[in-house]
């Protein structure tokens, strides 16, 4: 058993090397207003004379059931079709997390489309196996990999669910049990919503376990803690105790899972978005734009500072989105390239997303849309100058561009760090926030109320400035 902080940490680690995957269960979907198979079941129980609250293998259950109309499974077929069809799902608020995290592999035992039909809001095409005739097939520019292993919802007639399947299972969808071996093995997998009874998912564990014994790589799943029940007799909650103990144990004793514990249910969803948030953090859009570079002496003082600022950050491991901003932008990224191709040796696509904004008159009409989709990437937004010219009198005004971005990354529950010291609109936007700090920051730590204090002074030297940045940053991601 690990701390939840412990997993948080090992689990973003796994997010930026590209390493980490998910196995969800019934439990995900829950939520969503899908039943779990006892529900599924219930019926069917009834009609061959059992109570399905009696029983614990329902995967026998099910083939009794098939066994007493002579091998037929449209009952089965017709349940999973009326039970998780998605008409009346919502999506629920941890599909939408999962599908916005950069993992590229996902495996389920459910028969729903919530997992792909996530990934598609996100933008994300989603690469659904759910037969082993899918498997060698590519995707063009696909996103994501939906291994749906026990079948889909609008495919009821080859679902997965009587002892029957079962059995048939290792030689019927063998590459399957290959795929999931081999991402077992490669990648670090979050068990999510799941009971581990799977007898599938059993017998691709044991294998790996006879074949890596010691050195299998680590996975974690999240579990409920055992609670008191309405019903319970005295003595019930401590027997569950202690089952649950065992059963951690033996998760990592054999198969290197290590358990998660959270008090309710909701605790999950208060992780998955700590990761999202602390994921995003290394991330920075930079709103910039400026004809007057006031209130620095010169323009090649100022646009020193700027490309200084981009080559922190990328050398504090940081990624850039930029929309090439007027007269900030293209020095910004100078800065940020000079740091990834001469020290960091970094890949471009790693460290960089510029977005130019379209300059035609139809593209400028979706200016809003295309800064909201800049914001996605992001969970820092930091701003620097903002002006223009009027282009009614040529007079210098304030950026409403930067004015937007603002609002939009706030909306979006970005952390926004104005830079007060270069003035106009920045200047502006931080005394917004100043005067509201504990609204903008409610876990501000010393340090970074002393860094945000110091980015609204003028008159500093590059390098302190420089120093504030780094120091509030640093807070940020771990606020």
């Amino acid at each position: 058993m690990v701390s939840i902080e412990r997993f948080i940490q090992d689990y973003l680690t796994e997010l930026e090397d590209e390493n980490a995957a998910v196995f969800a269960g019934a439990g995900l979907s829950a939520p969503a207003g899908f039943v779990n198979w006892k529900a599924l079941l219930r019926q069917l129980a009834e009609d061959i004379e059992l109570d399905v609250e009696k029983e614990h293998d329902l995967v026998t259950l099910a083939q009794y059931h098939v066994n007493k109309h002579s091998n037929n499974r449209a009952d089965l077929n017709q349940a999973i079709l009326e039970n998780f069809s998605t008409r009346e799902a919502r999506q629920t608020e941890n599909h939408k997390i999962l599908s916005r995290l950069p993992i590229s592999t996902f495996w389920t035992t459910n028969y729903d489309t919530l997992i792909e039909d996530s990934l598609k809001r996100s933008g994300k095409a989603p690469d659904v196996k759910h037969s082993v005739k899918q498997i060698p097939l590519t995707l063009k520019g696909r996103d994501a990999i939906v291994y749906k292993m026990h079948g889909d919802v609008h495919h009821p007639a080859d679902a997965i669910l009587c002892r029957d399947d079962y059995e048939r299972y290792h030689r019927n969808n063998s590459p399957f049990i290959t795929a999931l071996a081999g991402d077992l093995v490669s990648k670090t997998f979050l068990f999510i919503g799941f009971s581990f009874s799977d007898p599938n998912l059993d017998y691709v564990l044991s294998r790996l376990r006879l074949d890596h014994e010691h050195n299998q790589r680590k996975h974690y799943c999240l579990l409920k803690k055992e609670s008191p029940q309405p019903d319970d007799e005295p003595g019930d909650l401590e027997y569950r105790k202690v089952k649950q103990c065992l059963f951690i144990q033996d998760l990592q004793a054999r198969y290197n899972i290590r358990t998660v514990l959270v008090e309710e249910y909701d605790q999950i969803t208060v992780i998955l978005r700590t990761i999202e948030a602390r994921y995003k953090s290394k991330t920075v859009f930079v709103s910039g734009a400026a004809h007057d570079y006031s209130p620095f002496c010169s323009e090649p003082d100022a646009l020193h500072l700027v490309q200084a600022i981009g080559k922190q950050l990328i050398a504090t491991q940081h990624r850039i989105v930029s929309g090439l901003g007027l007269g900030i932008g293209s020095t910004l990224i100078d800065g940020a390239l000079q740091e990834i191709y001469h020290n960091q040796h970094r890949s471009l696509q790693d460290d960089l997303v510029i977005r130019p904004f379209p300059q035609s008159d139809d593209g400028k009409q979706l200016w809003s849309q295309y800064r909201d989709d800049m914001l996605n990437y992001a969970g820092i937004a930091m701003f620097m100058f903002g002006n223009k010219l009027s282009p009614d009198d040529g007079a210098t005004i304030l950026s409403g561009g930067m004015r937007e971005e603002f609002d939009i990354a706030v909306s979006k529950g970005l952390k926004v760090l104005p830079l007060g010291f270069t003035g106009h609109m920045a200047e502006t936007l931080w005394a917004e926030v100043e005067s509201d700090f504990k609204n903008y920051y409610p876990n501000a730590t010393g340090k970074f109320k002393a860094a945000f204090k110091m980015l609204g002074i003028s008159g500093l030297k590059e390098d302190e400035y420089l120093k504030a940045i780094e120091q509030a940053l640093g807070e940020l991601r771990v606020m």
